[in-house]
């Protein structure tokens, strides 16, 4: 299998450098990705059937779709909407749980919605394919401003530099964040940018799949099969796909800068405000509820607040 290899993200536009390597790769490698993505992970789970019934949220990043059936106790109590940057991904999340979905074709960074306009907010696995700090920091704001000032909820997952046992991906040994993983100018060196192949290997079920026969009876010449790989040559393809593999505490980091840049005051509703308002103003802030590692991922759950 391939390796995980640092990368040095060039100083092209960081959007053109995304397109190249996040979202064409993404849509190249659609029905083989979505095959290997259709476990919920726990926390996710847990967090959407906490939720309370008749709430509406969005998916930032839903690729297949694997979160919208969700919470699979209460089929129907709320109602998430899938939002992707892939179009053959989302063609697969508008059929998740093989009930028609939802979807929305667009970017985590644009911003579509009124403000305020869902109860809840999920990013699986999204913001780490952002190739600098500031676009990273946006998409968090994006999150805060997605959701109820009021009551809103949030969970956030991004890959962790720490990898498991478990993990397919590991870091090179001696990989240093400054030196090998260097960046867009501004970037303050924390985690890694790097490349992850995905190998598009042929199936075996495809290598004697032909066409219909033809009027003579013989077989026509063998398909190309939707692997993307050449039916006269069984290699598989390589994709790098770019990630940016965040370091303890640089998620936790990621949401107070994204409050700060929208005035939001970080920390507990029953806390003391910090933050000046004018007379009759509310004070409008949002608290980390909950954050850890988990399963070479690194999360945080928030909730919105004003008083």
């Amino acid at each position: 299998m391939p390796e995980v290899k640092p990368t040095t993200v060039s100083s092209e536009n960081p959007q053109v450098y995304e397109d190249v390597h996040v979202h064409a790769v993404y849509d190249e490698i659609a029905p083989h990705f979505s095959s290997t993505r259709y476990k919920p992970w726990p926390i996710i789970a847990a967090f959407l059937s906490s939720l309370p019934t008749g709430w509406v949220g969005v998916d930032l990043g839903t690729g297949n779709g694997k979160y919208l059936p969700l919470p699979s106790e209460r089929p129907g109590a709320v109602w998430t909407i899938g939002l992707d940057r892939s179009i053959n991904l989302l063609k697969l999340a508008r059929r998740a749980g093989d009930v028609d979905r939802e979807v929305v074709l667009g970017d985590v960074l644009d911003n579509p919605w009124r403000r305020g306009a869902f109860d809840y907010a999920i990013s699986i696995a999204t913001i780490h394919h952002l190739a600098t700090p500031e676009r990273r920091k946006l998409a968090v704001q994006r999150v805060l401003e997605t959701i109820s000032p009021s009551h809103g909820r949030a969970l956030i997952y991004v890959w962790a530099v720490e990898q498991d046992e478990l993990s397919k991906r590991s870091i090179p040994a001696g990989a240093d964040n400054d030196s090998q993983c260097s960046s867009f100018s501004g970037q303050t060196g924390r985690g890694q940018d790097v490349f992850v192949p995905w190998v598009l290997a042929q199936p075996a079920e495809s290598k004697h799949k032909t066409r219909r026969k033809g009027k003579s009876g013989k077989p026509a010449t063998p398909e190309t099969p939707e692997t993307g790989v050449d039916a006269e040559n069984s290699s598989p393809k390589v994709f790098n796909r770019y990630y940016h593999m965040f370091a303890k505490g640089e998620l936790n980091e990621l949401v107070a800068d994204a409050a700060s840049a929208l005035g939001l005051v970080l920390g507990d509703a029953s806390a003391d405000g910090t933050v000046a308002t004018g007379e009759g103003e509310k004070e409008c802030g949002v608290q980390i509820v909950q954050d850890g590692w988990e399963r070479s991922n690194y999360y945080v759950e928030l909730r919105r607040w004003e008083r």
